[in-house]
C-alpha cells in the first residue's frame, strides 16, 4: 500500500525526495570538505570520550545484548563487536561526552549524532567514501534545518534540548541515504525518527550523564528509523507538518516550516558549523574568547579581587547563568560563571580545567560566585544567530571591557583542518593522528575500516570524575 497518498506532498515528503535523490556530485566543493572535517573532528571528540563513565556504561550495557558477531565498531577498539544502531549509540555518547564536539548556531550538536550513525552504518554495509559523505552531508543538512524550522531559542526556553530533538531527523537521514531508500521510505524514517525525538534540559539539575545520552539516543534512533523504513515499516509522512502531533507544533509555538526547505540543494547549512577549540557548552565561548582578552590587556595572573560584570542573552542566562556550586564537570561545562572565572584565572578551557581538583579550586568558586552578570538586550537580538558576548572589567577605577561578536571555530572565526588535526594530536596523543587525518581527510578514496582500525588502542585515561 502507498501510504505517501494518502496526504498532499508537503515539507516532510520535498525534504525526503531531496534526500533520496542526493548525491556527492551535487555537494560543492566546499561542503566536501567540511564533511570530512566534521568527519575527522567528530572521530577525535569520540575516541577521547570513550572510557568516559558515561560511554563506558553504555557499551557495557550493548555488549550485554550484542549478536555473536557485530556488524558495527566502537572508536577505539579493534574489529566490529555491535550491530549499527548500538555502535551509534555508544560512538554518539562519546563523541558528546565532554563538551568537544561540533555545533552549530541552531543550538545543536550535529557531530555527534550524524557521524556515528552513518559511520556505523556505512561499516556495516560496507559503502564506499562517497556515498559516506554524501550521507553525512545530508544527515547534518536535515538535523539542522530541523532546528531552524522550530526557532530554536523558543523551544530551548521550553526546555528542550535540541541535539536530542533534532537529532534523529539527521541519524535518519544519513541511514536513508546510505540504503538507498527512495522518497517514500525515506519519508517514513522520517517520521520514524521524529516520533522519537526527545531530549529534556533537566541534566541541569544536578549535572548528570543524561546530556551526553541525548547524542547518542538519537543517533541510535536514527539508524533504527531508517532500518525500520527499508523493511517496508512505516512512519508518517508529514512528520513535520501534521496539525495533531507533527513536529514543529508539539516542540515550539513559534515554528515555521520554511526553512526546512528553504533554498534546499543551494544552501548547505553544514558548512556554517562550528568546530569547538574549548571544552564547554558552545554558548560560553564567546564568553572564553572574551576573558582571554582580558586577561592579554590587563596582565597575568589575573587580580581576583577585581570586579567583573559580564553581559548575558536571555537565553544563555536561562542555560547557563545559575549560581555556581561544586558538583560535576557537566554542571561547570555548562556553568557561565565557572567557564569565565576558570578562564581568566587559568587562561585555558580544556579538559585539564574540569578535574575534580579544579572544580573545588577555591580561587575559581570564589571568583565565579563573585561575577556579576547581567542581561542585554541588545545581544537578545544577535542571538542565536550570532554567539556574542561581552565581559568588562574594572581596573584602576575605569572598566575595560571586550566584545566578542563571533567565538572562536565559528565560521566567521573559523578553525580549519590544520586546527582540527592539534586538537586531535592534544586530546588523543597515543594515536597515529596524522595518518588518521590522512584517511578521514581523503575518504573518498580511502577505506573506512583502515579508518576505524587507526583509532584502535588509545589508551586514553580520562580524568576520574569527567
Amino acid at each position: 500500500m502507498n501510504f505517501a497518498t494518502k496526504t498532499a506532498a508537503g515539507p516532510t515528503l520535498e525534504l525526503a525526495r531531496w534526500i533520496s535523490g542526493l548525491s556527492w556530485q551535487a555537494l560543492p566543493p566546499r561542503t566536501r570538505e567540511v564533511t570530512r572535517i566534521a568527519l575527522l573532528d567528530a572521530l577525535g571528540c569520540g575516541v577521547y570520550g570513550h572510557a568516559t563513565p558515561w560511554a563506558a556504561t553504555l557499551l557495557a550495557w550493548a555488549r550485554a545484548g550484542a549478536p555473536s558477531r557485530g556488524t558495527a565498531t566502537v572508536w577505539g577498539e579493534a574489529g566490529p563487536a555491535l550491530r549499527a544502531s548500538d555502535a551509534a549509540l555508544v560512538n554518539g555518547t562519546a563523541v558528546h561526552a565532554f563538551e568537544l564536539d561540533d555545533y552549530h548556531q541552531a543550538k545543536l550538536h550535529p557531530g555527534a549524532v550524524v557521524v556515528p550513525a552513518a559511520v556505523a552504518l556505512a561499516e556495516q554495509l560496507g559503502a564506499s567514501g562517497e556515498r559516506l559523505v554524501t550521507a553525512i552531508a545530508a544527515g547534518y543538512e536535515v538535523m539542522i534545518r530541523t532546528s531552524l524550522a522550530l526557532e530554536p531559542s523558543a523551544a530551548r526556553l521550553r526546555g528542550w534540548h535540541l541535539t536530542g530533538v533534532c537529532g534523529p531527523f539527521g541519524a535518519a537521514a544519513a541511514c536513508a541515504s546510505l540504503l538507498g531508500l527512495d522518497g517514500e521510505r525515506t519519508a517514513w524514517a522520517l517520521g520514524l525518527a521524529g516520533t522519537q525525538s526527545s531530549g529534556l534540559w533537566a541534566f541541569n539539575a544536578d549535572g548528570t550523564m543524561s546530556k551526553r545520552f541525548h547524542a547518542g539516543r538519537a543517533a541510535q534512533s536514527g539508524v533504527m528509523a531508517a532500518e525500520l523504513a527499508a523493511r517496508g515499516f512505516s512512519g508518517p509522512t508529514s512528520i513535520y507538518e501534521f496539525h495533531d502531533g507533527g513536529v514543529l507544533r508539539a516542540f515550539s509555538d513559534a515554528s515555521d516550516a520554511a526553512p526546512l526547505t528553504r533554498e534546499l540543494g543551494a544552501v548547505f547549512h553544514l558548512d556554517s558549523i562550528s568546530i569547538k577549540p574549548y571544552s564547554c557548552c558552545g554558548s560560553t565561548h564567546s564568553y572564553v574568547d572574551a576573558a582571554l582578552e582580558l586577561r592579554g590587556r590587563l596582565g597575568t595572573p589575573w587580580d581576583a579581587g577585581r570586579r567583573v560584570r559580564v553581559g548575558m542573552a536571555k537565553v544563555v542566562d536561562v542555560q547557563c547563568g545559575f549560581d555556581y556550586v561544586p558538583g560535576s564537570a557537566l554542571n561547570a561545562q555548562m556553568s557561565l560563571r565557572y567557564v569565565v572565572a576558570a578562564a581568566l584565572l587559568e587562561g585555558r578551557m580544556l579538559p585539564a580545567q574540569f578535574s575534580e581538583q579544579k572544580l573545588a579550586d577555591p580561587a575559581i568558586v570564589r571568583l565565579a560566585q563573585w561575577l556579576e552578570l547581567e542581561h542585554d538586550p541588545a545581544l537578545d537580538r544577535l542571538y542565536p544567530a550570532r554567539f556574542a558576548a561581552w565581559i568588562a572589567a574594572e581596573d584602576k577605577g575605569e572598566w575595560v571591557r571586550a566584545d566578542v561578536l563571533d567565538p572562536l571555530g565559528s565560521v566567521a572565526n573559523p578553525v580549519n583542518a590544520g586546527g582540527v588535526i592539534e586538537k586531535f594530536r592534544g586530546i588523543n596523543p597515543r594515536l597515529p593522528v596524522d595518518r588518521i587525518a590522512d584517511a578521514a581527510l581523503h575518504v573518498e578514496r580511502r577505506s573506512l575500516g583502515e579508518l576505524l582500525a587507526l583509532l584502535a588502542g588509545a589508551g586514553t585515561k580520562v580524568l576520574e570524575t569527567a
